[in-house]
């Protein structure tokens, strides 16, 4: 028989104090030496890689979930954790076990021959089974026999008033309202598998979106003309004439161009030359051309709208 749960959720005393395991749900029986199963089932921080490559797997996998529990003991957190469960999942497959410098010696031999990726060379996989566990050095001082026998005294005994007393387990879970579980699905294993996950948000989909999502078209932002000479202002829209005594010029909007024609008139523009026109392009040093008007057509302009040249 393999477990396949073991995580400190399933772990529980009695009301002498000895620990009793809880949750069966998942165990699979029948499983001799040379036999595997492909079940993809547990809790991830505890689970074992060869159940999360679907590379089958046998008794093996508790031992890895035992030393990811003692892990978890004496230090205050899983082996491998990551921000969502793909995450977590690369880790236990791919990153260094990392073991804090206030663990003991025999602690942390224990802990990496528990956790060895390599199922066939983990502790316990052999055919000594537990014995091969039991026998570590971590374990020099336990005694088997008196503690199977529950001879040993318990460091704690929970102080009941009855059999359904429950002030032992935290007030957040008791106040909820009891719900039966579901019935069996009707759906085969592999079936089941298309729904795998299907409790997280889409963590594949999701877990690189850091902004809002909005159906409302974003605005962009204004074009740059002034720092920008090769940047060309969007169609429909004009730029105003240079002016005597006005900043650079702007762009207007097509409604803006429609005004009043008879105060252009009453502008005079004829004030300054130096302000009224660019200059002439200059031709290349070298080269001799003929010189031509660079206003060809300023003859013929009203004499109020001449340019002075």
């Amino acid at each position: 028989i393999i477990y396949r749960d073991l995580k400190p959720e399933n772990i529980m005393l009695n009301s002498q104090g000895h620990v009793k395991l809880t949750d069966f749900g998942l165990c699979k029986e029948s499983i001799h030496d040379g036999t595997v199963t492909h079940t993809f089932c547990g809790t991830i921080e505890y689970m074992a890689p060869e159940i999360l490559m679907r590379s089958g797997h046998n008794r093996a996998v508790d031992w890895w979930s035992l030393g990811a529990l003692m892990y978890d003991m004496l230090t205050g957190a899983p082996p491998f954790t990551g921000e969502n469960r793909k995450k977590t999942i690369d880790k236990i497959l791919k990153c260094k076990l990392s073991l804090p410098p206030y663990l003991t010696q025999e602690a942390r031999d224990l802990l990496k021959r528990l956790l060895k990726r390599n199922a066939s060379s983990r502790l316990g996989a052999g055919p000594g089974d537990a014995a091969e566990v039991q026998a570590h050095p971590f374990f020099r001082f336990i005694n088997w026999e008196d503690l199977l026998a529950r001879k040993v005294e318990p460091p704690f005994r929970p102080i009941l008033q009855s059999a359904d007393d429950v002030s032992q387990f935290d007030s957040k879970f008791t106040s909820q309202t009891p719900v039966d579980s579901p019935d069996d699905s009707t759906l085969s294993e592999s079936a089941n598998q298309v729904f795998l996950g299907f409790t997280y948000v889409a963590p594949s989909v999701l877990e690189n979106i850091k902004e809002k999502f909005s159906f409302e078209p974003k605005i962009r932002s204004p074009r740059r003309i002034m720092d920008s000479p090769r940047t060309l202002p969007s169609p429909g829209w004009a730029r105003s004439p240079l002016l005597p005594g006005v900043g650079p010029s702007v762009l207007h909007s097509p409604q803006e161009q429609a005004m009043d024609m008879s105060s252009v008139e009453q502008m005079d523009i004829t004030s300054s030359s130096e302000a009224s026109a660019p200059l002439p392009i200059r031709q290349p040093a070298g080269i001799n051309h003929m010189k031509q008007q660079a206003y060809p057509l300023v003859a013929k302009r009203p004499e109020h709208l001449r340019m002075n040249l």
